[in-house]
């Protein structure tokens, strides 16, 4: 193992989103492990997934992962930002379909995560999960999304109160992003306006100061990204 004071597993490290976060912590001399369905060569450590796995067999092929590469160490933070996003409301012949990749894509993530966490997270490490703006409310045009979305928020809460099976100590916390800019983004919404979209390096920015227990909010809150004209604010959901 490398010689890093502090350890990070990203869960969908290979990601837009993912792979950024890796970066900044690599950058940051953070020691960095990613889960995804393929490699990210700039992590120190991988866990590879198979897609076509049953829910539980995923959960197995990563805590015996993590537990191979770790072995007694703990980890400081776990990033679970894997997902994904699928349309179609009740007239959609595929929203079954999509909703299930939907549920694939973020909620058997985060809830591995979870398992993760129990076992490998530090006492007052740091376990964040994503949701997303949008599943605070209805989602007409994306039910499968907003439905696996609010699953992972309701997951947060379970997992921040008393019994939730985290270490001594440690907050999990949910990000609510409106719209990432990434690279997928911008080619499928060329017109869209780009100053209210979060700049990933501003997510992992973010993500490393909790990591560190910088303005890390309580455990259990949901935090909004929202920008506009380029800045971004972090806004408690529920707040005024």
């Amino acid at each position: 193992m490398a010689a890093a004071s502090n350890r990070v597993l990203v869960y969908g490290g290979k990601g837009a989103l993912g792979a950024g976060i890796v970066d900044f912590f690599k950058a940051k001399n953070w020691w960095v492990a990613s889960v995804d369905l393929v490699a990210n060569e700039d992590a120190h450590a991988n866990v590879l997934v198979n897609p076509k796995g049953t829910w539980t067999e995923q959960e197995t092929e990563v805590l015996q992962g993590v537990t191979s590469f770790l072995g007694d160490n703990k980890l400081d933070a776990i990033l679970c930002v894997a997902g994904g996003w699928a349309g179609g409301n009740a007239s959609s012949s595929d929203m079954v379909k999509n909703a299930d990749l939907m549920m694939k894509q973020s909620v058997w993530t985060s809830a591995i995560a979870a398992r993760v966490a129990n076992l490998h997270l530090k006492d007052n490490g740091l376990l964040q999960l994503t949701g997303a703006f949008p599943a605070q409310n209805g989602t007409p045009g994306m039910i499968g999304y907003g439905m696996a979305k609010a699953a992972v928020h309701q997951l947060v809460a379970s997992l921040a109160a008393e019994g939730g099976g985290l270490p001594t100590g440690a907050r999990c916390v949910g990000i609510l992003p409106v719209t990432l800019d990434t690279p997928m983004n911008r080619k499928f919404m060329p017109k869209a306006d780009f100053s209210t979209w979060t700049p990933l390096e501003t997510v992992a920015e973010l993500l490393c100061n909790w990591s560190l227990g910088v303005d890390a909010p309580a455990s259990g809150t949901l935090i909004q990204l929202i920008t506009k004209e380029g800045q971004t604010s972090f806004v408690p959901a529920g707040s005024s």
